[in-house]
């Protein structure tokens, strides 16, 4: 608190925000809802030293509400006996119907405003005061001191709180107690509340009071009844040619009727009240049986008008009563029929049931229909068409872009944009989605943001915060007939998630705390499921963050195929699908897909995992059959390590992945494949035949102990090997999809040869790849090239070190003619090299054969398995260092092996 002169409170700030300062510039010393009442204020056009209010005698001195509060404002007034208490009753507009006072002389001292009950202390009129900032906030609210907006209030203090019709929960009036600052206490609080709620008991007790008065008059007909036929038509009985015996509901319908019979009775027979006539149904209830209601008005000699139903219920069970004609005439019970009383009370009770009814039914059925996916905007969507129209007429919810994204919002205010609007019509001209929405201090939207509670604004015609933050839209709201607002924080586990905001039109009457409470209720359970949503749409952004990382960023350099693929992630839950294209050594290239089951980090982890090692066993050049046996053994390692040392819990890991590994080769033109239970290739010839080859049916990765085989094909230049993963082909979504039938619409979208791999990528996907994939895809077109003969060169020689003289003048011609002869050098010493060592550890026949593509791949092949292994020479021994030279002059090397043997291999630049 801040004193200056005889004021207190936040003196400073309130001077600089009515000199012109923003609110954002004194927020930090001023509460949510004064700062947001001052701003009213001002659009108002109010001013501080305003001293005149409006003085109405339109107001009733013996009201329900004061007669209902007079004994509490005469409890008050001796609890605050000889004290400086005001103690003021207003109505729901916010005129005072009668003050007290703690000492008598304050009649004498204060001014005719703060005496005499008429005048309206409404915001819109009075400034930020107790009565208006209660009725604008409908809820318990303090304003001390400077927080009023009228200079007049400056040294005084109040506490107000909403007075409430229990069964409507509209605000019948507001106690407000006002005092000077240095009186205030804490424990003004509870008082307050307990004096309201007193207030709020007795107001029921009246409705009580007239529901008994009634049924007074209903049993007095009733009794009439009894009376001879003549008697009874003048007492106005409905039926009087048979007497009624009025039996009250439990005596009737708890030996008649099970619990659900007696449920839907009860919520037909409110029904019956709310429509405040004559009327009849019929009720189907269990076991074949009906019952006939009957509502008919009745008026209590007190004067109030309400609404009786009877229950008209068959002595003999299986004899049903005939369905009545539903006119006020309805058809009098017939012999062997028990009447009985159902319901007394006035209609507009009936209406409050009923709306209670259809709220909890709401409440219901948005448990079950919003949250349906892990969507963040669907879930939003959700929400909207679950209160259009039953709640609003027109929803909009806005969403910071980080929450989208799954992220958390540091900054909701600044960086909302919206993302659903919904409505029973289209042209009603809110901002479109996707627009970015800029919140002035003064709405109602920053409002509920910045406190975290509900707003509700009865009347946007009066909503001048609303108003203010663009007044030409507001104007287009206006003009379709939108005309009562209520806005609501999406939070959820204390993070601020965006806003919801209902907006009726069609209705009339605006809306209240039931509205509000149910609108906050709805949006409390949207919230949860956008949270989950939002944390999950993280976890999916972070696996395929990292499933991405795994895959190839970019496709190596090699001149055997052109490569395209496409990858496209599941809608739900990432999934271990891969590709790699891998050169090999002699022009090779190796083309890789798999699959590993299951979704999530896990199944992305595993998939790098793979990936990994299956690049590191095609470095070492291994057959795809030996290379399939290598990664089910990592496979079943993974899969123990994931289980432990517990049976139990082994294998329950990693459950398996699928494999199609295929190595092709452009000198010869045959593609060697084999597979672990993935589907197989497409095959593309140049005349535009397309197939999917037999390969050997290889197990899962993962079962371990089963052998893997490979097939060889030839492939002309210009085919095209078509690699993918099951997720192509089957369709989760769409259990109804044939395999068969897409592999069908597969070759159709594969018969045109003359594509780039781009163009087949892009056409397979188009015809294949669903809308909402439920399983990753990926695929990987190849396209393939041949090396031409006249750019290999082969020599075959005996196992004679003097022939080697030979081989290097051939392979000096031969690099001549392809215009390397400055590579002559450095390839006479490799050969040289490469081929002693296979005429002397080495076993016929001997070949040896130049490449010139992309680079120069020198091979020397021999029928020997052995394989020589560099290493340092001492300076003392005379041989070992021809590897070394070779690893020196070349700028790859290495070995393969063959069937045959093995071959060694140098690439020069």
């Amino acid at each position: 608190m801040v004193v200056v002169g005889d004021r207190i409170g936040p003196v400073r700030p309130r001077d600089r925000f009515l000199h012109g300062e923003p609110a954002e510039a004194v927020q930090s010393g001023v509460r949510g809802p004064i700062l947001s009442s001052w701003q009213r204020c001002l659009l108002l056009g109010l001013s501080p030293d305003q001293s005149e209010l409006p003085f109405t005698e339109d107001f009733d001195p013996q009201g329900p509400l004061v007669r209902a509060a007079r004994p509490v404002l005469d409890r008050l007034q001796s609890i605050f006996a000889g004290g400086r208490m005001n103690i003021c009753l207003a109505d729901g507009h916010g005129t005072v119907l009668e003050r007290r006072f703690g000492e008598a002389s304050m009649v004498r001292h204060l001014a005719a405003i703060q005496v005499v009950p008429g005048f309206v202390f409404a915001e819109r009129v009075a400034g930020t005061n107790g009565i208006g900032l209660t009725l604008a906030e409908r809820r318990l609210v303090q304003v001390h001191g400077a927080e009023h907006f009228a200079e007049r209030s400056q040294s005084s203090a109040c506490t107000a709180v909403p007075v409430r019709d229990q069964l409507s929960g509209r605000i019948e009036g507001v106690l407000c107690l006002g005092y000077p600052c240095a009186d205030a206490d804490p424990a003004l609080v509870p008082v307050v509340r307990k004096a309201a709620e007193a207030i709020e008991r007795r107001l029921m007790e009246q409705s009580s009071d007239r529901e008994r008065g009634l049924l007074r008059a209903y049993l007095a007909a009733a009794g009439a009844a009894l009376a001879p036929p003549g008697e009874a038509a003048a007492n106005g009985h409905p039926f009087p040619h048979r007497p009624v015996i009025p039996l009250r509901m439990e005596e009737l319908l708890q030996s008649e009727l099970d619990r659900g019979d007696q449920s839907l009775l009860k919520e037909k027979a409110t029904e019956l009240m709310s429509s405040g006539r004559r009327a009849a149904c019929e009720v189907p209830l269990s076991r074949g049986r009906s019952v006939t209601l009957l509502s008919r008005p009745v008026t209590s000699p007190a004067g109030v008008e309400g609404v009786v139903i009877e229950a008209l219920i068959p002595d003999d069970p299986e004899r049903h009563a005939p369905p009545p004609d539903h006119t006020a005439a309805a058809a009098a019970p017939s012999p062997g029929t028990v009447t009985g009383l159902v319901l007394v009370g006035e209609p507009e009770v009936g209406k409050y049931a009923v709306a209670a009814r259809r709220r909890l039914e709401l409440l219901a059925e948005a448990s079950a229909r919003i949250g349906t996916t892990l969507d963040v905007g669907r879930t939003a969507r959700e929400l909207a068409e679950m209160a259009v129209p039953r709640l609003a007429d027109f929803v909009t919810i806005d969403l910071p872009e980080s929450v989208l994204r799954g992220e958390e919002a540091d900054h909701p205010t600044a960086e909302l944009h919206r993302t659903v609007v919904h409505g029973i019509r289209e042209d009603c001209p809110f901002y479109p989605v996707g627009r970015r929405i800029t919140l002035r201090a003064s709405t109602p939207h920053l409002r509920c943001l910045t406190s975290g509670e509900p707003v509700l604004e009865p009347d946007l015609r009066s909503a001048f915060g609303w108003i203010a933050q663009d007044p030409e839209h507001a104007e287009l709201l206006l003009a379709h007939t939108v005309h009562s607002l209520i806005t609501v924080p999406l939070l959820a586990r204390g993070v601020v998630l965006g806003i919801a905001s209902f907006y009726r039109s069609r209705d009339p009457a605006p809306y209240g705390d039931d509205d509000r409470s149910l609108a906050q209720e709805l949006a409390a359970r949207a919230a949860l499921c956008i949270d989950n949503a939002r944390r999950y749409t993280r976890e999916h952004t972070l696996a395929l963050a990292l499933q991405h990382s795994l895959l190839p960023r970019g496709l190596p350099e090699q001149g055997a195929v052109e490569v395209a693929h496409r990858y496209l992630p599941a809608e739900s839950g990432v999934g271990g699908d891969w590709f790699d294209v891998i050169p090999l050594s002699g022009t090779r290239v190796a083309l890789l897909v798999g699959d590993v089951v299951g979704h999530g980090l896990h199944a992305a982890a595993t998939m790098g995992r793979l990936r990994t090692a299956a690049r590191t066993f095609a470095e070492l050049d291994l057959a795809p059959d030996e290379l399939l046996t290598h990664l089910d053994h990592l496979m079943v390692r993974l899969d123990r390590e994931e289980g432990g040392d517990d049976p139990a819990v082994a294998g329950s890991g990693i459950v398996g992945a699928t494999c199609l590994y295929a190595v092709y080769d452009p000198t010869t033109q045959q593609c060697t494949m084999a597979r672990a239970g993935h589907p197989p290739p497409a095959v593309v010839l140049p005349d535009g035949a397309v197939s999917f080859p037999e390969l050997p049916a290889g197990p899962p990765l993962g079962l371990g102990g089963l052998p893997f085989a490979s097939a060889e094909f030839h492939l002309p230049a210009h085919s095209q090997l078509v690699l993918y993963t099951d997720g192509l082909i089957d369709d989760r979504h769409d259990r109804g999809r044939d395999v068969d039938v897409a592999l069908d619409d597969l070759r159709r979208a594969l018969a045109h040869p003359d594509r780039a791999p781009e163009d087949t990528c892009r056409a397979v996907f188009d015809a294949m790849a669903p809308e909402h994939p439920g399983d990753d895809i990926a695929l990987l077109v190849a396209r393939t090239n041949a090396v031409p003969p006249d750019r290999m060169a082969t020599w075959e020689l005996p196992r004679d070190p003097a022939r080697v003289h030979e081989l290097r003048a051939a392979a000096t011609d031969q690099l001549s003619r392809w215009g390397l002869g400055e590579s002559a050098f450095a390839v006479e010493l490799l050969l040289s090299e490469l081929v002693t060592n296979a005429i002397r550890y080495g076993s016929a026949p001997i070949r040896v054969r130049l490449v010139h593509d992309r680079s120069l791949i020198c091979e020397v092949y021999d029928a020997s398995s052995t394989a020589p292994r560099m290493r340092h020479a001492a300076a003392t021994d005379e041989g070992g260092r021809g590897l070394f030279l070779v690893a020196q002059l070349a700028r790859a090397w290495g070995t393969r092996y063959t069937p045959e043997g093995k071959v060694i291999w140098a690439e020069c630049a």
